[in-house]
């Protein structure tokens, strides 16, 4: 499982953990899949920022499942 910071390693449908704004300062994890990669830079220290497919958006913690 990679740590979502390198854009590369994020695909589009892949099954994520991510950390939404308004729960950064406790840290708690969201599941869904990946349906937009909205960070442009190749990395980013505090993981890659994302869509999921329900709309909500956050930053990567844990690539749970690469899409096949």
């Amino acid at each position: 499982m990679a740590d979502g910071k390198i854009r590369k390693d994020v695909k589009i449908g892949a099954t994520v953990d991510i950390v939404l704004k308004q729960d950064q300062p406790t840290g708690k994890l969201t599941r869904g899949i990946v349906a937009a990669i909205l960070t442009n830079s190749p990395t980013h220290p505090h993981g890659i920022k994302v869509r999921l497919r329900d709309g909500r958006v956050g930053r990567i913690k844990v690539i749970v499942d690469q899409a096949s």
